[in-house]
């Protein structure tokens, strides 16, 4: 039945001579390409609070979404299905295992969370929030590249996470003690995550003599995803008992701060990690190294950096 909602979709695109393609191939790449480093933006200049929540939001969801889909390692549709021609280079974006939604689950976090803090302050931003999230799940199946249970499992891992983080950051409430073990609660669970997807098995099926599924490339994903984690833990460590970091808001270089900080984190996530780190610890410790010195830089060094410069 998930194959042929996906040719039907197929169809429609067929039908409608590819017009819609660009449409939500756009969508999609908002959603991992844009929206993770608004926490960043929020963290620097807008609310600390907030922008933390974001980061663990977006850092868990990544690394439980990544176990998901190397537990239950579920081909692409079109690996199930000869029948199913993805658009455009959408299928050059999937990556990792199929099911749930990576892209479902990077944007329900990030839009989720962002309905969360401005629903009852900006109306029409949480409204706006709510049909991008719809939009980004249907273009995952429009496109040809997930089935509808990898969308709505994506949805319904993100909607979870975003309530129980909640939860968890009123009720430790800066409490420094229960941080304290949370972090290493976190670097345990990082550290078993790494043992289980590295020594677990994976299918390893031939067609022609040719594997169909790397499973080692499909680790890559959730070994950047423990490196978000992991520089996450440290970096709040850090931020918290040496940074102390406050928005100077109100200070008139603080846009141009930030614009300069996500443009340093840019540069190092698209440019040069894959030249230095990715290249010298290969495609798995390299990506985690990746995300681990990303995510220090965001959370203890560049608020130092605004923090003396601000004015």
């Amino acid at each position: 039945m998930d194959i042929q909602y996906l040719l039907f979709l197929q169809g429609l695109r067929l039908a409608t001579g590819g017009i819609f393609d660009e449409f939500f191939n756009a969508i999609s790449k908002i959603a991992v390409d844009i929206m993770p480093f608004v926490p960043f933006i929020i963290y620097w200049c807008a609310d600390k609070k907030w922008g933390y929540r974001l980061l663990a939001t977006l850092g868990i969801g990544e690394v439980v979404n990544g176990l998901i889909k190397l537990t239950v390692c579920a081909y692409r549709p079109w690996i199930r299905s000869e029948l199913i021609h993805p658009a455009g280079d959408s299928k050059v974006a999937a990556t990792g295992y199929s099911f749930p939604s990576g892209h479902t689950m990077c944007a329900t976090t990030m839009y989720g969370s962002l309905f969360v803090w401005q629903r009852e302050k900006r109306k029409w931003f949480a409204i706006f929030c709510c049909v991008m999230i719809a939009l980004t799940g249907f273009s995952r199946n429009f496109l040809g590249v997930h089935t509808p249970q990898d969308v709505l499992v994506g949805l319904v891992e993100s909607i979870i996470l975003i309530a129980i983080i909640g939860a968890v950051q009123k009720k430790i409430d800066g409490d420094e003690k229960k941080l304290h073990i949370l972090s290493i609660l976190g670097i345990i669970a990082v550290t078993g995550t790494l043992i289980y997807i590295t020594q677990k098995s994976y299918p390893m099926d031939y067609v022609n003599g040719k594997l169909l599924v790397d499973p080692v490339k499909m680790q890559k994903d959730c070994f950047s995803a423990c490196g978000m984690v992991l520089g996450f833990i440290l970096g709040s460590y850090i931020e918290r008992h040496f940074i102390h970091y406050e928005i100077p808001y109100g200070a008139k270089n603080l846009p141009l701060l930030t614009a300069a900080g996500f443009m340093i984190a840019l540069a190092w996530k698209e440019f040069l990690a894959k030249a230095i780190v990715v290249f010298a610890f290969g495609n798995l410790w390299g990506n985690l190294l990746k995300s681990f010195v990303l995510w220090i830089f965001v959370i203890a060094v560049w608020p130092l950096f605004i923090r003396k410069w601000a004015e």
